[in-house]
């Protein structure tokens, strides 16, 4: 029996079943329990501890009614509101939560906005509030539920692994159009489309561009019949000539309100939401994409970024540095710098740094080994077990100690902290056309495909991540950036 027709058998009874209970109501009343629970507990707490903080003050104990008049009315009044206002603007929306910052970004919003509101109000009705409320519950309240939500949210990503609190999506469009969605919605499982099937128009069933993995659910022209068979939720439609505005606006009209979704997906691929602007006109929904820009003010921001930042990383990391360059210099016979010819934008050349983690005569022994290589891709050389790799190197490769140097590229101008792999001039000869507009912006230290996956990647996979990143690249993607290199570099997937 379908899950739409169960569903219809509870409506009769009146009894909603728990099996049956969208996901979006059982994983929003999780997130509102946590969050009523830590509000509650903050503002309550920050009650307490203002008392306390006022007794140390006095030298003597404070009763609460003296260090706070009203203070239990405040209290409920303030997590009244802050509840209220995390609902309203959205935080726990289904669309938002698993993935990205929208989540996170209303969570901020609507903490901000509610000690707003409150510090208004106190000035217009001069209430007698103490000032302890705003020290105290606001930043710690705002924290932990950055911190819960995160946690939260690590716990849905690893049941959207294995399809759970997802939405159960089919595909319908061409052949080439649904395989090609499928397999981007097949990278982010965490996004929350779990993929059931496909539906292609008749006569592509057997088409060549449909890959093992997906299996065709339903006829095309009956999609309402697929979707009530499979006990699909939300249908996305692709690119095809076989749906006309007018069949797709009657399909939307059968489908169940609340309870079955329908997505358009554009051909669009690895555009970030920021250069995203969908403009209804004439009731067309119009997708404005904002074309990158290279230069002003957004160019000059990462540039003193870039500075400050690299900056204070060599001051606070002079003694690591100065350690590591002592370990080589007694390790092994050799230079403590590596140089290497590397190409930066707009491909001019530079030499880039690093600690020497191989043994001299490195480069010379690269084209005995060229055929023995089991990692990488089919440009970039990567091995596992590298004999040209020192004991120390290998360490300071596993934690990227031996990129360290390359701060000095970055005050240089030569580099920034987050880019595109700077590649050698022979990977550039294997490079396709499109491949180039990688040194539209300086190479990084660290970027996109190194925190997606590092010496893993293929070739196609690495140039996307590296593409994406030109074309979308923000301050605040940068900061993401630096983070998610920090838990990689400490984590389990280190280089060779």
């Amino acid at each position: 029996m379908s899950v739409a027709l169960r569903r219809e058998i509870d409506k009769n009874t009146g009894i909603v079943s728990r099996a049956t209970q969208p996901w979006e109501m059982r994983y929003g009343r999780r997130l509102l329990f946590s969050d009523a629970l830590l509000v509650t507990s903050t503002v309550f707490g920050a009650q307490i501890v203002w008392v306390r903080v006022l007794s140390a003050i006095e030298g003597e104990p404070v009763p609460l009614r003296g260090a706070q008049p009203y203070a239990g009315v405040y209290s409920i009044a303030i997590v009244i509101v802050w509840l209220g206002l995390l609902s309203l603007f959205a935080s726990r929306d289904p669309r938002t939560v698993g993935t990205g910052s929208t989540e996170y970004r209303r969570v901020v919003q609507a903490s901000l906005s509610t000690f707003g509101l409150l510090a208004i109000v106190v000035y217009l009705f001069d209430l007698q509030l103490a000032r302890g409320y705003f020290l105290i519950a606001l930043p710690i309240g705002l924290c932990a539920l950055i911190v819960v939500r995160r946690l939260w949210r690590r716990w849905l990503c690893v049941q959207r692994e294995t399809g759970q609190f997802s939405a159960r999506v089919v595909l319908a469009g061409s052949a080439t159009s649904v395989t090609h969605i499928a397999r981007q919605l097949a990278r982010m499982p965490e996004a929350g489309y779990h993929l059931l099937g496909i539906c292609v128009p008749a006569g592509q069933e057997d088409s060549a561009e449909i890959g093992e993995e997906l299996t065709i659910v339903g006829a095309f022209d009956d999609l309402i019949g697929t979707i009530q068979q499979t006990g699909a939720d939300t249908i996305v439609l692709t690119s095809s000539d076989e749906l006309p505005p007018q069949r797709i606006r009657e399909l939307s009209w059968q489908l169940e309100p609340g309870q079955q979704h329908l997505i358009v997906a554009p051909t669009l691929t690895d555009i970030g939401g920021p250069r995203i602007l969908t403009r209804p006109v004439a009731g067309l929904p119009l997708i404005h994409v904002e074309t990158p820009r290279y230069s002003g003010g957004k160019m000059h921001s990462k540039r003193l970024f870039d500075i400050v930042a690299s900056a204070g990383l060599v001051f606070v990391l002079a003694p690591l540095l100065a350690a590591i360059a002592l370990a080589i210099r007694l390790g092994s016979p050799g230079p403590v710098l590596f140089r290497q010819r590397r190409i930066g934008k707009n491909g001019r050349r530079f030499s880039m740094l690093k600690f020497r983690s191989m043994v001299p005569e490195a480069e010379a022994l690269l084209a005995e080994l060229r055929d023995s290589a089991d990692a990488g891709n089919d440009v970039l050389f990567k091995m596992r077990d590298d004999p040209r790799v020192t004991p120390l190197g290998r360490t300071l490769r596993r934690y990227s100690l031996d990129e360290l140097p390359q701060l000095f590229n970055v005050l240089a101008g030569h580099m920034s902290l987050i880019g595109p792999r700077p590649p050698l001039p022979d990977e550039v000869e294997e490079y396709e056309r499109h491949v180039h507009r990688r040194f539209l912006v300086k190479p990084g230290i660290t970027g996109l495909w190194q925190v997606s996956g590092r010496s893993n990647l293929s070739w196609e996979e690495s140039v996307r991540l590296d593409l994406y990143y030109v074309e979308n690249w923000t301050l605040t993607g940068d900061l993401a950036i630096l983070f998610r290199t920090a838990k990689t570099v400490l984590g389990r997937d280190g280089a060779y």
